[in-house]
């Protein structure tokens, strides 16, 4: 059964599985989370925080200090994701940020970093997106899989990250945008190494933005 949601997609998505998750804090003060503004943190690595542990309010064990009162729930981050039944491109949103993740069949041939003309239509559609939510700062963030050598999978991962980088600097054509081109190679894998499967979601690029309109 595919399940659809209200939240716009980008072009050629069809939603195959979304899920979110909604984490809520409680404190004695007040409660401060992690960002994901570290240029050294790859979209979807950062540390997120968890549900704490259900209290018992009529617990005699529990023990506040004086004066001193729960604070309310809140919300700290919704996650949606929304893959293509093929798995070749999948959308992440979250309350700050949109990821794209493009697998790097739909983009190169093997071994290469050199666009098709179907590869640079569907990141021509993402930097409608980007338009549309206003996004000035954007990353561009290449990896492989762990075949091969970890030096000629840096390589390779930059190339590709530079490679839709300057595809999307054309579509965008907007001088106030800034990027962020990063290739790591093997780091950062999402799938199991030991299959096939698992190295064609590893093989791919990531095109994040900041989310700034509704």
């Amino acid at each position: 059964m595919i399940r659809t949601h209200s939240r716009p997609r980008a072009p050629r998505l069809a939603a195959a599985a979304t899920t979110a998750t909604v984490l809520l804090a409680t404190s004695l003060y007040g409660a401060t989370t992690a960002t994901a503004d570290d240029p050294s943190v790859p979209p979807g690595t950062e540390a997120t925080a968890s549900a704490p542990v259900e209290l018992d309010p009529n617990d005699p064990d529990l023990k506040l200090p004086d004066g001193a009162t729960l604070a309310e729930p809140k919300v700290l981050d919704i996650k949606q994701v929304v893959e293509e039944q093929s798995g070749d491109e999948r959308r992440e949103d979250t309350n700050a940020e949109v990821t794209f993740a493009l697998q790097a069949e739909v983009l190169f041939g093997k071994d290469s970093a050199k666009l098709g003309s179907q590869a640079k239509a569907r990141i021509g559609a993402i930097a409608g997106e980007i338009k549309n939510q206003n996004a000035t700062r954007i990353r561009v963030f290449g990896f492989t899989d762990d075949l091969g050598s970890s030096a000629h999978g840096d390589v390779l991962s930059r190339k590709r990250a530079n490679a839709v980088h300057t595809v999307l600097g054309q579509e965008l054509n907007d001088p106030g945008v800034t990027y962020e081109v990063r290739g790591y190679g093997e780091q950062y894998p999402i799938a199991d190494n030991s299959t096939e499967a698992g190295r064609k979601k590893n093989r791919r690029v990531e095109i994040s933005f900041p989310r700034t309109a509704s």
